[in-house]
C-alpha cells in the first residue's frame, strides 16, 4: 500500500469515528429531551391536579357561604342572634382570599376548615328548628291575647290574619301587637280661655277672646297598652298648615315615622286604662290668631292617636 492509499484509509477511519461520535451525541440529546419532556409532563399533571383540588375547595367554600347567608337571613327573621354566624362568614371570606396564596395553601387544612363550617351549619339547623317551635308558642299566645282586645275589631282582625298567614314572620307580628297597643284619644274638644280665665266652648271663637286653648279628650280603654307614663304631643296647625309653637313656653320637636315634627305643647300622662280625661293647654304667647279653621293633632308612642279642629272668626 502506497502513501496516498494510507492517507485515504486514515481519513475514512476519522470520518467514521466522527460519525460515531455525532450519533452518540444525538442519542444523548434525544435522551435528555425525552427525560425533560417526561418531567414537564409530570409537573403539568401535578399542577392540573392541584388546580382541580383548589377549584373543588373553592366550590365547597362558595356553597357554604351561600348556606350561611340563608341561615343568617332565616335566624334574623325568627328573632335569633346571628353574631356568631356573621363572624364565621367573615372568617370564611378570609379563607377564600387566602386560597389564592399558593405558599400557604394546604388541602388538609382547608378540608378541616370545611368540616368545621359544615358542623356549624348542621348545628344551626337545630337552632332554627328550636326558634320555629318557640315562635309557634309565641304566636299562639299572641292569638289568645288578640281575642281579648275590645273596641279594636279592625286591628284585632289584622293581627289574627297575620298570626295565621305569617306565623314565621315574628317581626311583622310584633308590629301588629304594637299597633293594637296604641292609645286612642276620643271625644276631643277645644275650649278658648280668656286672659281673665273665662272659658268658652263650642268650637268657634273670636281671636281677641283667646289667651290660651284647653284641649280636652278621653283616653279610650285598651287592655293591650302598658299602664305607665305616656308622653302626648299636641300639634295645632293654623289655616295655612303652619304649626303654632313657642320654644320658650314648652314647644319642641319629636320624630314620627322617621320625620321630625314640631309640636305646640306636650304633657306626660300616667295612663291607667280607666277612660280617663286629659287636658292639655297651649298659650298663644301674645301672638293673635288669624281667622280660619285650625286643625288639632295628638301623637304618642309613635302613633297619631286623635285629631280635631276649631275655628277662629
Amino acid at each position: 500500500m502506497d502513501y496516498n492509499q494510507e492517507q485515504k484509509q486514515d481519513r475514512k477511519t476519522l470520518l467514521w469515528a466522527a460519525l460515531a461520535v455525532l450519533l452518540i451525541l444525538n442519542l444523548v440529546l434525544v435522551y435528555f429531551i425525552y427525560h425533560e419532556k417526561q418531567e414537564n409532563q409530570a409537573k403539568d399533571e401535578i399542577i392540573t391536579a392541584k388546580t382541580e383540588e383548589v377549584l373543588s375547595i373553592k366550590t365547597k367554600l362558595d356553597s357554604i357561604s351561600a348556606e350561611l347567608d340563608v341561615k343568617i337571613a332565616e335566624i334574623q327573621k325568627l328573632g335569633g342572634s346571628v353574631d356568631s354566624l356573621v363572624a364565621l362568614k367573615a372568617q370564611l371570606e378570609k379563607d377564600k382570599q387566602e386560597l389564592k396564596n399558593a405558599g400557604t395553601y394546604s388541602a388538609a387544612s382547608y378540608n378541616k376548615k370545611i368540616r368545621g363550617y359544615e358542623s356549624v351549619l348542621l348545628e344551626k339547623d337545630g337552632e332554627i328548628a328550636r326558634l320555629r317551635e318557640e315562635l309557634g308558642i309565641a304566636n299562639n299566645k299572641n292569638e289568645q291575647l288578640s281575642q281579648q282586645v275590645t273596641g279594636l275589631e279592625s286591628e284585632k282582625q289584622q293581627l289574627a290574619d297575620s298570626v295565621i298567614n305569617y306565623s314565621a314572620q315574628n317581626r311583622e307580628l310584633s308590629e301588629k301587637v304594637n299597633l293594637a297597643s296604641a292609645l286612642k284619644a276620643e271625644a276631643l274638644t277645644v275650649n278658648a280661655v280668656s286672659a281673665k280665665g273665662k272659658e268658652r266652648e263650642g268650637g268657634k271663637y273670636k281671636a281677641k277672646r283667646i289667651d290660651k286653648l284647653r284641649i280636652n279628650f278621653k283616653l279610650a280603654e285598651n287592655p293591650v297598652a302598658k299602664q305607665n307614663d305616656k308622653e302626648i304631643y299636641l300639634r295645632i296647625l293654623d289655616p295655612d298648615g303652619a304649626v303654632l309653637s313657642d320654644m320658650a313656653t314648652g314647644s319642641g320637636s319629636f320624630v314620627h315615622n322617621g320625620k321630625e315634627l314640631i309640636y305646640s305643647s306636650s304633657q306626660v300622662v300616667p295612663f291607667n286604662n280607666t277612660n280617663q280625661s286629659v287636658d292639655i293647654f297651649y298659650g298663644r304667647g301674645g301672638i293673635p290668631l288669624k281667622d280660619g279653621k285650625y286643625a288639632i293633632e295628638l301623637y304618642s308612642e309613635g302613633f297619631k292617636i286623635g285629631q280635631g279642629d276649631f275655628t277662629v272668626k
